[in-house]
């Protein structure tokens, strides 16, 4: 009985495993903050670097420099992506936060990012291409099909529209530089990237001047929304 009773009290005296739960949580959540800060300082910068290095727009410019403009754009595309992942760990950090409107805010300029990666894509693969058999036709209107078109008309709706929704988020929520940058500097240079182009023509400066007066700030927002979001996990309602 003594030895029964020795037992029980030995079993009833051990202490239970620590949970691991919510330490596993916080882990996570300080990953995320660190990814999101990390994916924002690389992503912002290097966007407005290929912005600044982007050869001419004119087909015998572009197919004297095919690699270098294949090059500039895939850089280009690669920092959208490191965007996307920013955006996608701010919406992880702030899903229970921001509401139903925050959260689709979110997905907008996510879904905006994305489609202005496919736009690059398609513009640093399809215009070289095009640049050596015809390059009269290069970033011009006679250049665009149905296919293309739709890229370029979803790109340009939503990439703007995510960039000013996400910019009204920040505000509401404190971050009032931060929004401003993002969204000025995201409608400016699509307004540049594609109606400026458009509009006064593959020679001009102008379009340059548009995209890189946009990129600077937006690339600056960026780099203030990963700070935010990497120092605290949520922000103050």
């Amino acid at each position: 009985m003594s030895s029964h009773r020795s037992a029980h009290d030995d079993a009833g005296t051990t202490a239970p495993p620590p949970p691991l739960h919510h330490h596993n949580a916080e882990d996570g959540t300080r990953n995320v903050r660190v990814t999101v800060k990390l994916t924002a300082m690389i992503g912002g910068p290097l966007f407005l670097l290929t912005v600044i290095l982007h050869p001419a727009r004119d087909g015998h410019d572009i197919a004297a420099g095919a690699q270098w403009y294949a090059f500039t754009h895939s850089m280009e595309a690669i920092s959208l992506l490191v965007q996307a992942t920013c955006l996608a760990g701010v919406l992880a950090l702030v899903m229970n936060r921001f509401g139903s409107r925050g959260v689709t805010t979110l997905y907008t300029a996510l879904a905006g990012t994305m489609l202005w990666f496919g736009l690059i894509v398609f513009d640093g693969g399809h215009n070289p291409v095009t640049a050596k058999y015809a390059p009269d036709l290069v970033h011009t209107s006679k250049d665009i099909d149905v296919e293309g078109g739709i890229i370029v008309l979803a790109a340009n709706i939503v990439f703007p529209l995510g960039c000013v929704l996400l910019a009204l988020l920040l505000n509401r929520y404190g971050q009032r530089w931060a929004g401003l940058l993002l969204g000025f500097g995201g409608v400016v240079y699509a307004i540049g990237g594609t109606a400026s182009l458009f509009g006064f023509g593959p020679h001009s400066v102008i379009t340059s001047v548009f995209e890189i007066i946009g990129a600077a700030p937006y690339a600056l927002g960026y780099v203030l929304l990963g700070r935010t979001f990497g120092r605290v996990p949520q922000l103050s309602t």
